[in-house]
């Protein structure tokens, strides 16, 4: 089978960068049906290394491009349809003169950890961490050298552990191993501004605006002021107040108690930010 008209239209979809997205969607939608016509969707052990390859790095494409896009249900969609092809030993892939392409694995790997994170499915996360874990451990490696998955491993770490001061300073563009991963900066972010509110809501019975600008990693105080109306919490004198029931009635020891180790250490973050500004 000829694999000249997909083997074009990936050279089309790697250099359109600037392409508008309804051209790049109509380049994946025209690319899938070539490997629909080569029977390339599912690869088995009979497939062409050279159609393995082809269709393995169409889908790593349309996978990065989803995530550009902005489309998470697509970009999941790509990496369920990558795994069968993950799972085909490296050779399988070499062409006649020997030269196979880097795979993208590990960066398609790890914005789906990502992603996980970012949805909140812990336990999705660690059984295609522990997948990859086995995995290497067969060959004698481990996961610490690869930049794309240590990234989310390390998120997933500091979110457990309530460093969120530690996970926003990582998702600034500095900080993220690709221009992908730096697509779910705020909505981690987001992610994270929601949890610390449930903990404060839960801890305080009310906070300054000031404080609150920071511990919640808002740029201004009317981006503080709009997130509370959001929330239905009272802003009155520059301050916050959070809505309780008597159920949440506690005295100071207990407030102390309930804040625990997630709102001392983005406190502290607060001060920090306070002390430099």
């Amino acid at each position: 089978m000829s694999t000249s008209n997909l083997s074009h239209i990936l050279s089309q979809l790697q250099s359109s960068s600037s392409s508008s997205p309804q051209q790049i969607t109509s380049l994946l939608s025209s690319a899938k049906r070539e490997l629909l016509t080569l029977n390339a969707l599912i690869p088995t052990s009979t497939t062409p290394s050279q159609i393995l390859l082809l269709a393995r790095q169409t889908l790593e494409t349309g996978a990065l491009f989803s995530i550009r896009l902005q489309q998470p249900d697509a970009f999941t969609r790509y990496y369920q349809q990558l795994l069968p092809f993950y799972e085909i030993p490296e050779s399988s892939y070499y062409s006649g003169n020997g030269n196979d392409p880097s795979s993208q694995r590990s960066k398609v790997t790890g914005l789906y950890l990502l992603l996980l994170l970012t949805k909140g499915d812990y336990a999705a996360f660690h059984t295609v961490l522990e997948g990859l874990e086995v995995e290497q451990a067969g060959k004698g490696q481990g996961l610490e050298g690869d930049e794309f998955i240590s990234y989310p491993v390390k998120l997933e770490r500091w979110l457990m552990e309530g460093s969120y001061d530690q996970v926003w300073g990582a998702t600034k563009r500095e900080g993220v191993p690709s221009e992908e991963f730096g697509v779910f900066s705020e909505v981690l972010i987001g992610t994270i501004r929601d949890e610390i509110a449930s903990c404060s809501e839960k801890a305080y019975p009310s906070l300054p605006i000031a404080n609150a600008k920071n511990l919640l990693f808002l740029d201004s105080e009317g981006s503080v002021v709009e997130f509370a109306q959001a929330r239905g919490w009272v802003v009155k004198d520059g301050r916050i107040y959070f809505p309780q029931t008597q159920e949440d009635m506690r005295t100071e020891k207990e407030i102390l108690v309930a804040s625990g180790q997630v709102i001392e250490n983005t406190i502290g973050y607060a001060r920090e930010l306070e002390t430099i500004v």
